[in-house]
């Protein structure tokens, strides 16, 4: 895409039932070198434009998320003509980024929602994208008040990224969380783990807050990350080693992520949780944090090492 078509680009954008992207955000998004325009791609019909794609990626990085795809309800063949705009930047981009599709609250009983799910998941999986997976979006504000100090473990930072590698590795182990658990099964519990540190130490200002979590008796439980993203502050990851999980300690972990994020002055901490992880599910509700949105998110398989 040229720089000079951005403008009739924008034209075209307006939210809908699975994005929430409008203008003012596609300008923000440009300016803050998320959005670039050799990753915006648009297909037309007789010069007409039929199908439009937006990548979102961290400025100076691969693109990572498709953002936003639109398409005519001009054209004979919807899906097809989304698939070809996925397939064409997928070539050029040598990867197959996720599709996260933003959804409100109870989306399954809103026909336009159904429609344009549908719409984009027989897209995505024209292009080769046909695993999905439902995760809720819980945001806590200080109008809930900052959960209480648990009594029964300890928190401590940990320099040593070999630390980490250990209980990211460890806690994989009868994983609820999807991800996790297609990573391990295509890659190994080694080779996942140390995925998910690269991960969360891309945003290397966040490393000093990492906690590993302990009993009084110097025991290790399990640990806990606060994080941000470009758009603020959030539960990053939160984990309960295999042996200690049923003793209520997941509350105690999130609470001092919570805690932590509450004192530095947070007016807002966003966390997410797969559909089918109903334990963590009770955790946020439990610690005041309220379910916003749900994100459905399209992806190629997880291909094996």
């Amino acid at each position: 895409m040229a720089e000079s078509e951005l403008g009739r680009i924008r034209s075209l954008i307006a939210p809908d039932p699975v994005s929430r992207l409008d203008g003012a955000r596609f300008d923000d998004e440009l300016t803050a070198g998320r959005y670039r325009p050799d990753r915006i791609w648009l297909a037309e019909e007789h010069g007409v434009p039929a199908a439009l794609g937006v990548w979102w990626s961290r400025p100076g990085e691969s693109p990572l998320a498709l953002d936003h795809l639109w398409v005519s309800d001009r054209v004979d063949d919807p899906a097809g003509v989304g698939a070809g705009v996925l397939a064409a930047a997928h070539r050029a981009f040598d990867a197959k980024p996720d599709f996260h599709l933003r959804l409100a609250v109870g989306w399954r009983a809103q026909p336009a929602a159904v429609a344009a799910v549908s719409l984009r998941q027989d897209a995505a999986a024209r292009a080769g994208m046909t695993e999905d997976l439902e995760r809720l979006q819980y945001a806590w504000t200080p109008a809930s008040g900052a959960p209480a100090a648990g009594e029964r473990l300890v928190f401590r930072p940990e320099p040593d990224d070999e630390a980490f590698l250990d209980v990211f590795r460890r806690v994989s182990v009868g994983s609820l969380d999807t991800t996790s658990s297609r990573n391990v099964a295509a890659w190994g519990a080694d080779a996942a783990a140390r995925d998910e540190l690269a991960v969360y130490g891309s945003v290397p200002e966040t490393r000093g807050w990492w906690r590993l979590a302990y009993t009084k008796d110097g025991t290790l439980v399990g640990f806990g990350i606060p994080w941000r993203n470009p758009y603020g502050r959030n539960v990053g990851y939160l984990g309960v080693l295999p042996e200690h999980r049923g003793n209520g300690y997941i509350d105690e972990v999130l609470a001092d992520i919570t805690r932590f994020h509450a004192a530095a002055g947070a007016e807002r901490v966003t966390a997410t949780t797969d559909l089918v992880n109903v334990p963590m599910q009770r955790a946020f509700d439990r610690a005041g944090y309220r379910n916003t949105e749900v994100r459905l998110i399209l992806s190629a398989p997880v291909a094996a090492a």
